[in-house]
């Protein structure tokens, strides 16, 4: 009866195995430590991780699609993959145009640097050049308010704005906090922190096309398991050392 027992799980196991949804996950692949592409090629950080995660409870069967940043939710629209993992903050104006899950990593400010030596009045900004990644939360608050008597220069991904910083081709940079830190402690003081932080956004979420409930709603119940049992906290950990726990209860 045993051996019958645990023929029936197995032959069960590989239904469901065989039975998985497949969904691909859009990412961009050049935004560590949040994803990038590893030695072999292969998208990694911690939205992988995250994605992963999510697919193995949810029983999905995921692979994973990389995608410049600038035509991430337009190809998500278009149907060239079913999410977006790729931390992108929740905000009023995307979902107008995307739904997103709940948040997977909670609200961190946007910080910005400056080269060494260099000295600027935040509380008045004027006068500077300021490096953003095009459509992202940073260039939108740009836009709304530090457009007046600067120059914003928008860049297809932050790599391009921090090596103009360094060539001395801008004089500020503002990305989130985490992108950052890294950059900060690897530039051996050439790179610093200046002025404020600046809280934008809900938090970063999974990007959804409109009227995808039941791949929401799925991702939503994983997350929220792996929330409860610390697993999401391990893995902010892991990716951003001295973050958190945010979520285990």
């Amino acid at each position: 009866m045993k051996k019958l027992l645990l023929a029936a799980a197995a032959l069960l196991a590989l239904s469901g195995a065989a039975n998985a949804q497949t969904v691909r996950m859009g990412t961009e692949a050049a935004y560590a430590p949040w994803n990038f592409l590893d030695d072999s090629g292969k998208p990694a950080g911690y939205d992988v991780d995250v994605g992963n995660e999510l697919c193995k409870r949810a029983n999905l069967e995921c692979t994973w699609v990389a995608n410049e940043w600038d035509t991430i939710i337009s190809n998500l629209v278009a149907g060239n993959y079913d999410a977006i993992v790729a931390a992108m903050s929740i905000t009023d104006e995307r979902k107008q145009t995307i739904d997103f899950s709940d948040a997977y990593y909670p609200p961190d400010p946007s910080r910005y640097v400056t080269n060494a030596g260099a000295n600027f009045d935040f509380a008045a900004l004027k006068g500077v050049k300021l490096g953003v990644q095009g459509g992202t939360i940073q260039a939108a608050y740009a836009e709304a308010n530090l457009k007046d008597g600067n120059t914003i220069q928008s860049y297809a991904t932050y790599d391009q704005a921090m090596a103009d910083l360094a060539a001395g081709n801008l004089d500020v940079v503002l990305a989130d906090g985490p992108y950052l830190d890294p950059i900060v402690s690897a530039s051996n003081g050439a790179v610093v922190f200046a002025g404020p932080e600046v809280s934008i956004g809900e938090g970063y979420g999974i990007g959804l096309r409109k009227g995808d409930a039941d791949l929401k709603d799925k991702l939503n119940a994983a997350l929220e398991a792996a929330k409860a049992d610390g697993t999401i906290d391990t893995l902010i950990a892991k990716w951003f050392p001295g973050k958190g726990p945010f979520y285990k209860k």
